[in-house]
């Protein structure tokens, strides 16, 4: 009788044992493997400007490089473009006047938007805001002649009615050419002007990459049966 209880006791924490170690095993690993969609640049992404001065406006277009947009997946169904990171760079030096091409040379002309050491224009984001369906604030910093400022775009996208988000974004707003120390009347005409020409406006329309959703990684082992 004594050998049987010295036999059992430790058969019965072995099973004890197995049985919490198959259970632990079993337990499933719901932490997301992170998966990001990225867009890069096409040679042809162009960006629309124009800036506005008395009652007439001088619009052209600037070739688009680097043009990064960022997409974290998410496994909890929610909106992947309100983490979002844009970023993009534009060569004055490209820049092309659309209705009067003899203005070309003026908007290319050096310390206006062409800087000493031909610095392109940047721009990298910092915060998104969503401000309704497939309408985003987007705040960053931009860069003209290598001086970098605080600004405010807005995104919106673009989709039909049976895609889940847009598959185009158009990024659009307004910069204060002041703020960079650009006297655009003076720098253009000559001398400044008491009201000062000092907006320029920024469009540019975009794809959005493929975008695959979180997959939750689940480890499981079967359960040990004694």
């Amino acid at each position: 009788m004594k050998k049987l209880k010295n036999i059992a006791l430790p058969l019965a924490v072995l099973v004890i044992v197995l049985v919490v170690s198959g259970y632990a095993n079993n337990v499933p690993n719901t932490e997301p493997k992170e998966q990001i969609s990225s867009l890069e640049s096409k040679d042809h992404q162009t960006i629309n400007l124009f800036v506005t001065h008395g009652h007439c406006s001088t619009p052209f277009a600037g070739v688009v490089t680097n043009l990064q947009l960022d997409i974290a997946s998410r496994s909890d169904q929610g909106n992947p473009l309100e983490n979002m990171h844009i970023s993009f760079e534009v060569d004055p030096n490209t820049f092309n006047v659309c209705r009067a091409k003899e203005l070309t040379a003026t908007i290319r002309k050096p310390g206006l938007f062409v800087g000493e050491h031909n610095e392109k224009i940047t721009f990298t984001s910092t915060n998104v805001y969503t401000m309704g369906v497939d309408w985003y604030q987007v705040n960053g910093k931009m860069a003209i002649k290598g001086i970098e400022k605080e600004v405010k775009f807005f995104v919106t996208g673009i989709r039909d009615p049976k895609e889940t988000i847009a598959s185009s974004l158009v990024l659009s707003g307004q910069v204060n050419l002041l703020d960079w120390g650009i006297d655009y009347d003076k720098i253009v005409n000559g001398k400044s002007n008491s009201v000062p020409t000092k907006w320029l406006y920024l469009n540019m329309r975009f794809d959005v990459p493929a975008y695959q959703p979180s997959l939750v990684t689940v480890s499981a082992k079967e359960y040990i049966s004694l």
